[in-house]
């Protein structure tokens, strides 16, 4: 099974309330053949919320404890972001997923790539918070970026 970020199967569940649809990723959740999620809302955020960033680091230093993820304002949302890692974690395990395919960028999913902190629209190496816990834990993640992979794995299903 495969897990997938819910806005790539189109779910308007991004910070902004729209989605970022991916057909390949919409086709496998109508085929039953992956599971969408989203950290942030199993988190306990919102739709719309205000964007987010991590501050200080990236997922993995989030789960050490030695950086923050922030929203625009300046408000601390490290714990549900932390939340919802561990929760989708939970599901992951549950429906026994071998590979999640994250949206690349983003504070929770960012799989490679994370945006730097400091709301200016730069870019660093990086994982989000999901990404992270997701790795520590044996589970193979991507991002919607990388198709090659991911065809790999339709292969074998």
């Amino acid at each position: 099974m495969i897990l997938v970020s819910s806005c790539l199967a189109g779910m308007k569940v991004r910070y902004n309330a729209l989605h970022s649809l991916d057909h390949t990723i919409q086709r496998l959740v109508e085929e039953n053949k992956a599971v969408a999620v989203c950290p942030e809302l199993l988190g306990g955020l919102s739709i719309p919320r205000e964007p987010a960033e991590i501050v200080g680091g990236d997922g993995d230093d989030v789960l050490e404890g030695n950086a923050k993820v922030m929203n625009s304002s300046g408000t601390d949302v490290t714990e549900m972001f932390v939340r919802g890692a561990y929760l989708t974690l939970e599901k992951a395990l549950e429906v026994g997923a071998t590979l999640v395919v994250l949206k690349q960028s983003s504070p929770s999913c960012g799989s490679s790539m994370i945006y730097n902190g400091e709301f200016n629209g730069e870019k660093i190496a990086g994982h989000g918070v999901t990404a992270a816990l997701l790795r520590r834990n044996g589970i193979q993640v991507t991002s919607e970026e990388r198709s090659s992979e991911i065809d790999r794995i339709l292969a074998l299903l």
